[in-house]
């Protein structure tokens, strides 16, 4: 049976439902039976790599035939290495702490009231994507590790690698005993299906968008469900002028050709008058090298004829590819005043030698990631030692940044008294205090 048509049965109302239902009963699970669900889940993917493998080229098959451009098939394909290391990376996310239950703030009042909060699984996450089916495995795995069901929206270009994704992490969660509708497909290939999704208050508790411009801006402006809003990737790389220009050349080139067609490669190159001699013509250059097109102000065409004029729009895109926009910029103030201006709030690299110059850059920008003498590759979960990531949040509540485990939790207050009562001493008359309000020894 097509797995496609297997996972996406019923309606999305129905699907929320089932998520809730298996969200409630996750809520009360150990540590422990989610981490052997992981393990679970991670056999399955090494062993079910060849029916990955065969979905994944009907997809790519499709996308050729319908003349997806090259960083959709990028973001798209999976080889037998890729699926390995997804399958090693949920096996890592076993490995890790439970985020459940962690104590994030405790006291004890004067009157022996003890308060906890403590971390505690969000509910229902829905997540709507596009291209990426690694997303899938990531989304899938995070949620169920911090005790959440998930309801995955992914683009009709990974229709075929996402179900069967999807149904490995369903029989390996169903083989530990918990419930497979943690994971679920969200029914329907409409965008009917998507604002049904976006509709469900009281059944789906955050929904988080990953993907162009266009999907984030949608599901902010038309979800009734709250949002964590994950942004594109506009990232600078500024050259002070206390930089040191080999270390700048190494981290602009890994910056955006490593993998052009993620959200934290570079797009924006800025560079400080003072270096733009002895920089830019190497920069340029090398670039060149790497059949990259630059986009270039007034100041940067003056050193290579080849540059392409820059346009109002290219100091705001997203390009996805091997085009970079660039500028010369007299000042910091003045680079930090282009990026407030174009920037995306995603990623943002200094490359300086000064102290100075980096802590007046970290302070200045309002940004999820500031990188010092980094790349903005960097910019990434596993990276960063969160493990893998649901994606990077530009918002700034709740989640900000690469958002890993301890971002799929919400907190409880845990309230433990003796029998206290607001606007009186507690119950038990045993319990008594002494003149700065505090219980007496080995009482809570």
């Amino acid at each position: 049976m097509d797995p496609c048509t297997s996972l996406a049965t019923g309606t999305v109302r129905e699907a929320a439902l089932a998520a809730r239902s298996a969200a409630d009963r996750l809520a009360t699970t150990t540590g422990a039976e989610r981490d052997a669900a992981l393990t679970a889940v991670s056999g399955r993917l090494t062993a079910r790599v060849l029916d990955v493998l065969a979905a994944n080229e009907r997809d790519l098959a499709a996308a050729r035939a319908n003349g997806l451009p090259d960083a959709v098939l990028d973001r798209l394909a999976l080889d037998t290495d890729q699926i390995d290391s997804l399958a090693s990376m949920v096996r890592d996310l076993a490995d890790r702490p439970d985020p459940l239950g962690e104590v994030t703030r405790g006291a004890v009042m004067p009157s022996g009231l003890e308060v906890r909060e403590i971390r505690t699984p969000i509910g229902v996450v829905g997540m709507i994507y596009e291209g990426r089916p690694n997303v899938t495995v990531d989304a899938g795995v995070l949620c169920l590790k911090s005790g959440n069901a998930a309801l995955l929206r992914g683009s009709s270009s990974a229709r075929h690698t996402n179900a069967a994704l999807i149904d490995i992490m369903r029989e390996g969660i169903a083989s530990a005993d918990l419930p497979p509708d943690t994971l679920q497909a969200v029914p329907g290939d409409t965008h009917a299906s998507v604002h049904e999704l976006m509709s469900l208050t009281g059944l789906v508790d955050v929904l988080v968008p990953r993907g162009g411009r266009e999907l984030i801006r949608t599901t902010v402006r038309e979800a009734a469900v709250p949002v964590i809003e994950t942004g594109v990737g506009n990232c600078h790389v500024y050259v002070d002028e206390h930089a040191d220009l080999d270390m700048a050349l190494s981290i602009l080139l890994n910056a955006k050709t490593q993998r052009p067609t993620v959200c934290n490669a570079a797009e924006s190159l800025l560079v400080h008058a003072a270096v733009a001699d002895s920089f830019l013509p190497r920069a340029l250059a090398a670039l060149a090298d790497r059949d990259v097109t630059v986009h270039g102000d007034r100041r940067v065409r003056a050193y290579d004829a080849s540059v392409v004029p820059a346009t109002d729009e290219d100091w705001g895109r997203e390009y996805l590819s091997l085009d970079i926009a660039a500028a010369v910029v007299d000042s910091m103030d003045a680079a930090v005043c282009h990026i407030r201006l174009h920037g995306s709030g995603h990623t943002e690299a200094i490359v300086t030698d000064s102290q100075t110059a980096a802590r007046r850059f970290v302070a200045a920008l309002d940004t999820a990631v500031v990188a010092v003498n980094a790349s903005t590759r960097l910019a990434d979960g596993a990276e960063l030692g969160l493990g893998t990531e649901l994606g990077i949040s530009t918002q700034k509540l709740h989640a900000r940044g690469p958002m890993g485990l301890s971002a799929l939790t919400t907190t409880k207050c845990v309230v433990t008294g003796d029998g206290h009562i607001r606007g009186a001493t507690p119950m038990t008359t045993s319990l008594s205090c002494d003149a700065l309000g505090r219980p007496p020894r080995g009482r809570s």
